[in-house]
């Protein structure tokens, strides 16, 4: 067997997705080095289908077992490769621990990823999800994505426009099996350009006594925050929000908000759209602190499903569509999960 990685067969992944459910690989090869990904996929790939990409699974939902192979990328390099005294380049591996790179950067003395802390994941999950938090996407960071492309055998470096973000999503989540993400780049400023102004940050500070925050400080404030609102999956099984706020035409909006005069919505980057909350939605439709059996609705945030402890990935994919059914019947609107569901078809 190749040292760049490791196989193994009929593998446990219980403990590789955050919700905690049970689930089986036929085989799970770990990668500790994405030169090796063209040999893996000719010994343990060519023939079947698309392996799945796994990397710190707190976005996706197993509501059944894979079939194919599982790929680990075990990579975790990470590293200045330039730096003019206003702006550094860094480079990290996918396998990095996402809250662990955002902290190291903050060592390094560079902003900007401050605002995305204590999310979930990996780097390489990273931009796939284009995640964010705040205010802050990860795609306000990227510089350059590095990906491998399997049917091509080539290696690509994708800057910030090649990889077409979105709210929630990009080129790696669209065509989910046609790139494999091993190393992201992120283009950081020295001087920070502060995002006080979202969901409750500079009340936060104020809290903790702060007057002239620094990007660390703010860290601190945003992980505060988070750790009160949003349950530790080490806790009780979750993937955070399972659904998307939803994206919706502006005169829509305006009937819904009219409708419901609670209803919060968002600017949604076009004048003709708006956002809304789904977390107030489902809410209002009775679902926070919800429980059939060990799957659940958080009590601490709507938007969250949870598992008190043997759900199964099927159950909680159960009690979902039963939320996005009742948000239908009583809005109008269609909810989206965030997770990738492996098993099933939402």
């Amino acid at each position: 067997m190749s040292v760049a990685f490791r196989v193994s067969g009929n593998a446990d992944l219980r403990m590789r997705n955050t919700f905690g459910v049970a689930a089986r690989a036929p085989l799970l090869v770990e990668v500790d080095d994405a030169a090796a990904l063209p040999e893996v996929f000719a010994r343990h790939v060519a023939g079947g289908p698309p392996p799945l990409l796994l990397g710190g699974g707190s976005n996706l939902l197993f509501a059944g077992d894979p079939e194919g192979v599982v790929l680990s990328l075990a990579a975790r390099g990470r590293q200045v490769l330039a730096d003019d005294g206003i702006l550094g380049i860094v480079r990290a591996d996918a396998g990095v621990v996402w809250h662990d790179f955002v902290l190291w950067t903050l060592g390094q003395g560079y902003a900007g990823a401050e605002n995305l802390a204590l999310i979930p994941g990996t780097v390489g999950a990273a931009p796939i999800q284009n995640i964010g938090a705040y205010g802050v996407e990860v795609r306000d960071l990227v510089h350059v994505v590095e990906a491998w492309e399997p049917a091509s055998g080539r290696r690509l470096r994708l800057d910030r426009e090649a990889c077409a973000f979105a709210y929630r999503d990009s080129l790696f989540k669209r065509e989910a099996d046609r790139y494999i993400v091993t190393a992201v780049e992120f283009a950081l400023p020295r001087t920070p350009a502060l995002r006080l102004d979202y969901a409750g940050i500079g009340e936060e500070l104020a809290a903790m006594g702060v007057d002239a925050p620094t990007p660390s400080l703010v860290c601190e404030a945003v992980c505060r925050i988070r750790r009160r609102k949003l349950p530790d999956p080490a806790v009780v099984g979750n993937a955070g929000s399972f659904f998307k706020n939803p994206i919706v035409p502006a005169a829509q909006a305006a009937a819904l908000q009219a409708a419901h005069p609670g209803l919060p919505q968002f600017a949604a980057g076009d004048d003709a759209l708006r956002k809304l909350s789904a977390a107030w939605m489902i809410d209002a439709c009775g679902w926070k602190g919800h429980r059939d059996g060990d799957a659940g609705v958080s009590p601490q945030h709507a938007l969250v499903l949870v598992n008190h402890g043997h759900a199964t990935g099927a159950a909680l994919l159960a009690l979902a569509r039963g939320i996005a059914d009742s948000v239908r019947a009583r809005f109008g609107v269609e909810l989206e999960p965030e997770p990738r569901i492996v098993g099933a078809r939402w």
